[in-house]
Protein backbone atom coordinates (compact mmCIF):
# COMPACT_ATOMS: atom_id res chain seq x y z
CA UNK A 1 0.00 0.00 0.00
CA UNK A 2 2.34 2.38 0.73
CA UNK A 3 4.92 1.34 -1.83
CA UNK A 4 1.76 2.23 -4.53
CA UNK A 5 1.25 5.90 -2.58
CA UNK A 6 4.78 6.38 -3.25
CA UNK A 7 4.48 5.80 -6.59
CA UNK A 8 1.84 7.64 -7.21
CA UNK A 9 3.46 10.71 -5.31
CA UNK A 10 5.81 10.28 -8.31
CA UNK A 11 3.64 9.92 -10.82
CA UNK A 12 2.11 13.01 -9.69
CA UNK A 13 5.45 15.18 -9.35
CA UNK A 14 6.62 13.75 -13.20
CA UNK A 15 2.84 15.54 -14.38
CA UNK A 16 3.38 18.73 -12.41
CA UNK A 17 7.05 18.79 -13.73
CA UNK A 18 5.71 18.54 -17.21
CA UNK A 19 2.92 21.06 -16.74
CA UNK A 20 5.05 23.74 -15.35
CA UNK A 21 7.80 23.02 -18.20
CA UNK A 22 4.70 23.86 -20.39
CA UNK A 23 3.63 26.83 -18.67
CA UNK A 24 7.52 28.15 -18.91
CA UNK A 25 7.13 27.58 -22.43
CA UNK A 26 4.20 29.17 -22.81
CA UNK A 27 4.80 32.24 -21.05
CA UNK A 28 8.24 32.79 -23.16
CA UNK A 29 6.14 32.29 -26.30
CA UNK A 30 3.97 34.59 -25.44
CA UNK A 31 6.55 37.03 -24.34
CA UNK A 32 8.64 36.63 -27.71
CA UNK A 33 5.53 36.76 -30.01
CA UNK A 34 4.56 40.41 -28.41
CA UNK A 35 8.23 41.20 -28.11
CA UNK A 36 8.40 43.00 -25.03
CA UNK A 37 9.22 41.38 -20.94
CA UNK A 38 7.55 42.63 -18.38
CA UNK A 39 8.28 42.58 -14.95
CA UNK A 40 5.23 40.58 -13.90
CA UNK A 41 6.11 38.44 -16.30
CA UNK A 42 9.96 37.68 -14.84
CA UNK A 43 8.22 37.38 -11.53
CA UNK A 44 5.75 34.49 -13.06
CA UNK A 45 9.05 32.88 -14.78
CA UNK A 46 10.47 32.87 -11.06
CA UNK A 47 7.01 31.23 -9.22
CA UNK A 48 7.21 28.32 -12.19
CA UNK A 49 11.31 27.85 -11.38
CA UNK A 50 10.31 28.17 -7.71
CA UNK A 51 8.17 25.43 -8.34
CA UNK A 52 10.07 23.21 -9.98
CA UNK A 53 12.76 23.76 -6.65
CA UNK A 54 9.79 22.51 -4.93
CA UNK A 55 9.40 19.31 -7.01
CA UNK A 56 13.22 18.42 -7.30
CA UNK A 57 13.19 18.79 -3.10
CA UNK A 58 10.54 16.41 -2.85
CA UNK A 59 11.74 14.42 -5.26
CA UNK A 60 15.25 14.00 -3.86
CA UNK A 61 13.85 14.50 0.12
CA UNK A 62 10.57 13.38 0.43
CA UNK A 63 9.69 16.96 2.15
CA UNK A 64 9.66 20.17 1.38
CA UNK A 65 10.74 23.01 3.46
CA UNK A 66 7.89 25.53 4.27
CA UNK A 67 9.96 28.62 3.04
CA UNK A 68 9.61 28.13 -0.64
CA UNK A 69 6.12 27.92 -0.62
CA UNK A 70 6.17 31.14 1.38
CA UNK A 71 8.46 32.76 -1.28
CA UNK A 72 6.15 31.81 -3.42
CA UNK A 73 3.46 33.01 -2.05
CA UNK A 74 5.14 36.11 -1.64
CA UNK A 75 6.43 36.70 -4.85
CA UNK A 76 2.62 35.84 -6.02
CA UNK A 77 1.39 38.73 -4.30
CA UNK A 78 4.27 41.20 -5.70
CA UNK A 79 3.06 39.58 -9.07
CA UNK A 80 -0.92 41.00 -8.28
CA UNK A 81 0.18 43.80 -7.07
CA UNK A 82 2.39 44.80 -10.55
CA UNK A 83 -0.22 43.68 -12.61
CA UNK A 84 -3.17 45.46 -10.58
CA UNK A 85 -1.34 49.04 -11.46
CA UNK A 86 -2.53 52.37 -10.32
CA UNK A 87 -6.01 51.91 -10.80
CA UNK A 88 -6.63 49.76 -7.78
CA UNK A 89 -7.78 50.86 -4.44
CA UNK A 90 -4.95 52.40 -2.31
CA UNK A 91 -6.25 50.54 0.69
CA UNK A 92 -5.89 46.74 -1.03
CA UNK A 93 -2.65 47.75 -1.67
CA UNK A 94 -1.92 48.40 2.10
CA UNK A 95 -3.66 44.93 2.90
CA UNK A 96 -1.84 43.12 -0.13
CA UNK A 97 1.77 45.14 1.48
CA UNK A 98 1.13 43.45 4.69
CA UNK A 99 0.24 40.14 3.45
CA UNK A 100 3.80 40.29 2.17
CA UNK A 101 5.17 41.23 5.25
CA UNK A 102 3.34 39.06 7.47
CA UNK A 103 5.04 36.19 5.25
CA UNK A 104 8.54 37.54 5.61
CA UNK A 105 8.09 37.90 9.11
CA UNK A 106 6.92 34.44 8.98
CA UNK A 107 10.03 33.26 7.33
CA UNK A 108 12.53 35.01 9.08
CA UNK A 109 10.42 33.36 12.29
CA UNK A 110 11.45 30.18 10.23
CA UNK A 111 15.21 30.56 10.07
CA UNK A 112 15.52 32.14 13.42
CA UNK A 113 15.04 28.83 14.89
CA UNK A 114 18.35 26.95 13.16
CA UNK A 115 20.43 30.31 15.43
CA UNK A 116 21.79 28.45 18.27
CA UNK A 117 20.51 31.53 20.74
CA UNK A 118 17.25 29.82 19.85
CA UNK A 119 17.70 26.82 19.47
CA UNK A 120 15.45 24.06 22.41
CA UNK A 121 18.47 22.78 24.65
CA UNK A 122 18.58 19.68 25.88
CA UNK A 123 18.91 20.52 29.34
Amino acid sequence: MIDSIKLLEKVVLVIIAIATIIAIGYEISEMYAELSVELADLLLLFIYLEVIQMIREYWTLNRIRISIPLFIAITAIARLIILQGKSMDPSMLLYEGGAILLIAIAVLILKARKIQMFADSDE
